[in-house]
């Protein structure tokens, strides 16, 4: 059906009207094509989202959609590297990942220290710390506790290997040694009593270097560890005695 010419032409001076008043209002609110799109400025957003809609009102759907993939890139950008992985890497050429650890290195054997190298520290690490435990003592069909084997911190971040059967004269100088579980410093090889084991080899690489902590446990080197932690990575190894 056509419209009457009377309605028809009352019709186009409203939307005419609607324009002229919404750019007047725009004018009115400082709005400014031109000024720094920065985050904050939700004004300026809003005006070049508006220009590129039909003559309406910019309804809340659209700019739902609008803001929200600004908001997660926002977030995304504020996100801090501490305490994230990047390319930290930890190997020994003793075992594989998740391979099982000569008996070299173990109560069965001479039970010394594998040897272990690793890559990637971050540029802006200052010191390293190097855990090793085993979470499935006593049994890992009914593990009760996790069993601490060796533990190192403030290894120099130039420092990039430990060589087999590393001693405590043999450390890179400034290193310091924590308590292990048997209540002593240097590494304690794997003996478990029952099953295949898991030991985690856990190395950290710090934005500081701490003070001496005087032979800490593990649970007092991780609580001064925490807020420093770089990048982590960890290599780990079974065992199961015969």
């Amino acid at each position: 059906m056509t419209k009457p010419k009377a309605v028809e032409k009352q019709s186009r001076n409203e939307g005419s009207q609607h324009t002229h008043s919404r750019k007047r209002n725009q004018k009115e609110r400082g709005y400014n094509k031109g000024a720094f799109l920065g985050p904050g400025n939700y004004a300026t957003w809003n005006s070049l989202y508006e220009d590129r809609l039909p003559d309406t009102e910019v309804t809340m759907d659209r700019q739902f959609v609008f803001f929200v993939p600004l908001f997660v890139s926002l977030s995304l950008s504020m996100i801090h590297p501490k305490e994230v992985g990047m390319s930290l890497q930890l190997n020994s050429s003793s075992f594989q990942p998740q391979g099982e650890i000569p008996r070299l290195y173990t109560c069965d054997g001479k039970d010394i220290s594998p040897p272990l190298s690793w890559s990637g520290v971050p540029a802006g690490a200052k010191s390293l710390a190097l855990i090793v435990d085993d979470p499935d003592a006593p049994d890992p069909a009914a593990p009760r506790m996790t069993w601490v084997h060796w533990i190192l911190y403030n290894i120099p971040a130039s420092i990039t290997s430990l060589s087999e059967g590393t001693t405590a004269r043999e450390l890179p100088k400034e290193t310091l040694e924590g308590l292990n579980d048997w209540k002593r410093t240097g590494y304690g090889g794997p003996c478990p009593p029952v099953g295949r084991h898991r030991y985690f080899h856990k190395l950290y690489a710090l934005d500081t270097v701490l003070p001496d902590l005087r032979q800490p446990t593990k649970a007092a080197l991780e609580k001064a560890m925490s807020g420093h932690i770089l990048a982590k990575t960890e290599l780990v190894g079974t065992y199961q005695r015969r």
